[in-house]
């Protein structure tokens, strides 16, 4: 080996060496954000259309101290016919996300079209089985970058899964995923999917024989900034979860809020309030992230908490849940994305 080539070896080992020790840094951060990487289509307007958008959002998730990205695995895209697996766009993104030493929190969702009990994709499959297929095609392919998956998302929300039945056929797919799920990764972790009713489905999911087929508690949090008392709920919700977990043997788990979040909307701009109230400003939304954080972290076995979202979406709600992000649709930063990264630094110092 001359020269020359032993430093290239060198160099590319010290690359390496840095990226493997960012990510490993940030598997304890408790930073993260829920983000629609995968959103390429019309009806989204086309969000992530190519590469270099991908590129620009990853850069300022680094930049902001981004650990965790949470992020849909979507059935349909996966496997739009029975047996015809596609994982092109995918494997572009998590090889993007994880070699830039970001972890990702995989949602395993919705049901595809041709699976689907009642022909929406927010309907039970039509057979669990199927989804336990695609599942395990998902997990068995990014074993080696992705440690941690979430099932569905908001099984509790009639929005996202059409025939609420107190989260009993939930439970019976939650099982049928984990077991399945820990045969071909034995390594894994999964999450319940994030739950929209609170305590309420906290409790449903015990009831319903649920406690060892998830090994890390998912629960959603919104309040609104304007609404008296907002800063004090949001400890208190989770601090009932974690009793409701030791009531039921499960005070070891951790609890992961994978959404939580409020609307920061450029003044001037003409749009409808979110589901909770008026809309918090650009500034208002800083100061109450400024707030949500370290009021959380570190509170009663909370390990991660996802700010929702990184990005503004762009007419897709039409109303002010498009102005979440800490960053605007044209990827500027509001000031949001300054209180996350003063966040981050504020923990990092304190280690």
């Amino acid at each position: 080996m001359n020269k020359k080539t032993g430093l290239l070896v060198l160099l590319l080992l010290f690359i390496f060496s840095f990226t493997a020790c960012a990510q490993e840094d940030n598997i304890n951060s408790p930073f993260g954000v829920l983000e629609f990487l995968h959103w390429n289509h019309r009806w989204n307007n086309y969000k992530y259309s190519g590469g270099q958008d991908l590129q620009k959002v990853i850069s300022l998730m680094k930049e902001a101290g981004v650990g965790w990205v949470r992020m849909d695995f979507v059935w349909d895209d996966i496997e739009p016919a029975q047996g015809n697996f596609d994982f092109a766009k995918y494997d572009t993104i998590v090889e993007l996300v994880t070699k830039n030493g970001i972890n990702i929190l995989g949602i395993l969702d919705y049901t595809a079209g041709w699976a689907s009990s009642c022909g929406q994709w927010n309907c039970p499959p039509s057979d669990n089985a199927l989804f336990v297929n695609y599942a395990v095609k998902v997990i068995g392919r990014y074993k080696d970058k992705i440690k941690y998956w979430e099932v569905w998302n908001e099984p509790d929300s009639r929005t996202y899964w059409s025939e609420q039945d107190g989260l009993k056929s939930y439970c019976l797919l939650l099982k049928d995923v984990y077991k399945a799920a820990k045969m071909v990764d034995p390594d894994c972790k999964i999450l319940n999917g994030g739950f929209a009713k609170g305590n309420t489905s906290v409790n449903h999911l015990y009831d319903n024989g649920a406690k060892d087929y998830f090994d890390i508690m998912n629960i959603h949090i919104f309040e609104s900034p304007f609404n008296s008392g907002s800063d004090k709920r949001i400890v208190a919700i989770p601090k009932l979860t974690y009793k409701i977990m030791k009531r039921n043997g499960d005070g070891h788990k951790p609890i992961w809020i994978t959404e939580i979040g409020c609307p920061g909307v450029k003044r001037g701009t003409k749009v409808d309030g979110w589901w909770i109230g008026r809309n918090p400003n650009e500034r208002q939304q800083a100061k109450w992230l400024k707030k949500v954080y370290p009021a959380l972290i570190g509170q009663d076995n909370i390990d991660k908490i996802f700010w929702a979202f990184f990005r503004d979406c762009r007419y897709f709600w039409n109303n002010g849940t498009d102005y979440f992000g800490i960053i605007r649709w044209d990827f500027s930063k509001k000031p949001a994305f300054n209180s996350y990264k003063k966040c981050v630094k504020k923990w990092r110092e304190s280690r």
